[in-house]
């Protein structure tokens, strides 16, 4: 895509992650932060793959002057996720509409911080329309333990699911959380959907495609 992107004197923009931070150190996390990454670990091919199309991005801009942009993506959702895509909403969502227990792994309180998809899109067209060359973090910097979400996703669904508790994950990071200041400072931008405001659309969606499903098909 880089090469392309040369080729065509096009810009460019490279969807990262905050998984680039790995298991943080420092909290918030900010763009200036290396990380904290187990190359060798179980996450560690997402995690050094995303390092590397970074360091790639950075190589063609300085290199060659490709106009590009890169934009650290932290955990978001919103309607159309998938209900068996293995991230924590989804999980959530799925096992309290279909009575089962609701796992959460470790003693849930790792943090996380959840943007509504609509804020994340505002954020990354404003960045790709922006003269800024370095990584941008696009995220909710509200907080909160996925013990507390679980129960959050657990009581909006009235669900008498029990929450029960499973093995933390190797290197499954501890905290999560984006400093916003570049993005405040540069783009202007910052989150505008409330988490209860963006889950109540979620589940909306989640129950109603839920519904469609256990109906019989027309013959």
């Amino acid at each position: 895509m880089l090469g392309l992107a040369l080729e065509k004197k096009a810009r460019v923009i490279i969807a990262s992650t905050s998984e680039v931070y790995g298991d943080p150190e420092i909290h918030p996390q900010t763009e200036d932060y290396w990380g904290n990454v187990n190359p060798i670990g179980p996450r560690g091919v997402y995690d050094e793959a995303k390092r590397f199309s970074e360091a790639m991005t950075m190589a063609y801009h300085r290199y060659h002057g490709v106009e590009t942009r890169i934009v650290r993506i932290f955990n978001t959702y919103g309607p159309r996720m998938r209900l068996n895509d293995g991230r924590a909403l989804p999980a959530f969502v799925s096992q309290a509409l279909k009575g089962e227990d609701i796992t959460v792994f470790g003693d849930g309180s790792q943090t996380r911080s959840f943007c509504f998809v609509d804020d994340l899109v505002d954020g990354i067209f404003k960045l790709l329309m922006s003269d800024e060359t370095n990584p941008v973090n696009i995220g909710n910097p509200e907080e909160i333990t996925i013990k507390e979400f679980a129960e959050e996703v657990k009581s909006l669904i009235n669900s008498k699911s029990e929450i029960i508790y499973k093995e933390l994950p190797t290197d499954d990071p501890k905290i999560r959380k984006p400093d916003i200041t570049r993005a405040k400072t540069i783009l202007g931008w910052e989150p505008k959907v409330n988490r209860r405001e963006g889950l109540k659309l979620t589940l909306d969606y989640f129950i109603n495609k839920v519904k469609k499903e256990r109906q019989p098909s027309a013959i």
